[in-house]
């Protein structure tokens, strides 16, 4: 079960299957892009307003500022793995190399939890942004088909309605679905153009929301906790950086990619790295205007806080030179939003079938997870399959529970990875490292901590349907895997195993 394998065996299988490998076509400015495009997204244009409302009050820039030194710290991990280890599989193979298969497989099936419960995460912002629109340019959408079961919709000039079914988020991870079946190249190009546009929408945002913030709304700034951990306080800003990670999840989707990358040992570490560093600052400087502009109470259960923070700012306009420009505004910030959402969607969907893609090589899921399509040259049935299970979570999920699943799921991976370093350091420390990670073992360790601490930080309902989703897991791999694994059963047939892939 804890048997490891070597990199150079990873890189043999993954790489030497002659046609059928995906294609080395991305440079550091598409990597650059793709983790942008994963990282501005669910967490800044919805999820904000939320942490801020029922957390960490105007404090939900420092839980920003948290959330995003934990990041920097695992990205620091990432970027020495990747540019290590230049193949698909991302976290799941960094642990295959480092902590044995058991561990590579709960992380693979982890991972699930981060990629496609985050894709399903991002489809059900992007329809909440979608009736936001309709409604601002005088059309209507169907309360009943905008949201998950059960789930009351608030409808103007009338009664609630209970939906029955989220639609819209099942029509854009159709459409994703469809353009990931294509090619990589062609998905990058279309994730740049939405980058741009969605950077700018939070720029302006930025410029022009600062010109409207009310200090008073500000104070104070660490609201007195309310007698419940987690609600206001220093333990609601650890709530707050726990909930709000999600808008930095993204930046290790760009290690699925490597097999992809031309040159990955070089652009790798600036992918993950320069994309996280230019989302922090961003992050940091919209949250802080959108709590400047609106109290913080006021974005509880609201889909498009940053609509509502940029209404606000036109209702305190009225009759100035500033109210036609702000109309504007609130109608970019929609369609960027919806763009953030969809580029997000395209990284998240496409790391996941990359990560089958691994799992598959290693006879830890079937052969078809690892089919790449002979023209497209992408693993063509891992990624409707991907589709089909995002789509139905996205149809039928509240987002607030798979906002704070993927939160944690992603942070036990980061968990992992931070450990697989120290372990790597130590067993292979002739591997080349084009990147190197500074500080180690003491910064790998400190990003394991921060990650578990802010795990802890997360309620209780959502580590009680992560320990369920691994116990499925651990099943799984023990009807399944512990039959169907190649490692496996090169050692039962007597191959010779190598110094760095133990046979027992």
């Amino acid at each position: 079960m804890f048997a490891t394998k070597s990199i150079e065996r990873i890189e043999a299988e993954q790489l030497g299957h002659g046609e059928r490998t995906l294609s080395r076509v991305l440079g550091p400015g598409q990597l650059i892009m793709l983790g942008v495009g994963a990282i501005i997204g669910t967490g800044i244009f919805v999820l904000t307003g939320q942490a801020a409302a029922a957390n960490a009050g105007p404090a939900i820039v420092l839980s920003m500022v948290l959330a995003g030194l934990t990041s920097v710290l695992a990205a620091l991990c990432y970027s020495e793995f990747a540019s290590s280890v230049p193949v698909a599989g991302s976290a799941y193979t960094y642990a295959y190399a480092t902590l044995g298969e058991f561990v590579a497989w709960v992380i693979g099936w982890d991972l699930i939890l981060e990629y496609a419960l985050g894709a399903a995460t991002v489809a059900v912002g992007w329809s909440g942004n979608l009736v936001t629109l309709l409604h601002q340019v005088g059309l209507g959408f169907p309360a009943a088909f905008s949201a998950a079961p059960g789930t009351v919709v608030q409808v103007a000039g009338g009664d609630p309605v209970t939906a029955v079914f989220n639609v819209p988020a099942v029509l854009i991870t159709i459409a994703v679905t469809a353009l990931l079946l294509i090619g990589v190249s062609e998905s990058a190009t279309v994730n740049a153009v939405i980058v741009i546009v969605k950077v700018a929408v939070v720029l302006i945002v930025i410029g022009v929301g600062a010109c409207f913030v009310d200090p008073a709304h500000w104070h104070p700034f660490i609201p007195p906790n309310t007698g419940a951990f987690g609600e206001f306080g220093w333990s609601g800003v650890l709530r707050g950086a726990g909930v709000i990670f999600f808008a930095y999840i993204g930046f290790d989707a760009v290690s699925t990619s490597a097999q992809e990358a031309r040159n990955p040992q070089r652009d790798m570490p600036r992918g993950i790295l320069g994309s996280l560093a230019i989302c922090t600052v961003l992050f940091v400087l919209v949250s802080g205007v959108m709590v400047g502009i609106v109290p913080y109470r006021q974005m509880l259960n609201e889909p498009a806080p940053l609509v509502v923070a940029v209404e606000a700012a036109a209702q305190r306009a009225a009759g100035t030179a500033w109210q036609g420009p702000l109309g504007v505004v609130k109608v970019l910030v929609t369609v960027g939003a919806l763009a953030a959402l969809s580029s997000v969607m395209v990284v998240m969907m496409l790391a996941q079938p990359r990560i089958f893609l691994a799992m598959s090589k290693d006879g830890l899921l079937p052969g078809w997870a690892g089919r790449i399509h002979p023209r497209y040259k992408t693993p063509h049935v891992s990624t409707i399959v991907t589709g089909v299970a995002v789509a139905l979570a996205s149809g039928l999920t509240p987002i607030g529970t798979l906002g704070q699943l993927v939160s944690i799921g992603t942070l036990m991976a980061f968990v992992i990875v931070s450990i697989g370093i120290i372990v790597l350091r130590r067993t292979r420390p002739d591997l080349p490292r084009p990147f190197r990670m500074p500080l180690v073992p003491l910064l790998p360790a400190l990003s394991a901590l921060v990650a578990l601490v802010l795990m802890l930080g997360l309620p209780r309902a959502t580590w009680e349907r992560l320990l369920v989703w691994m116990a499925i897991g651990v099943v799984f791999y023990g009807v399944y895997g512990t039959r169907k694994s190649k490692l496996r059963g090169a050692a039962v047939q007597g191959e010779e195993a190598g110094p760095e892939d133990p046979a027992s």
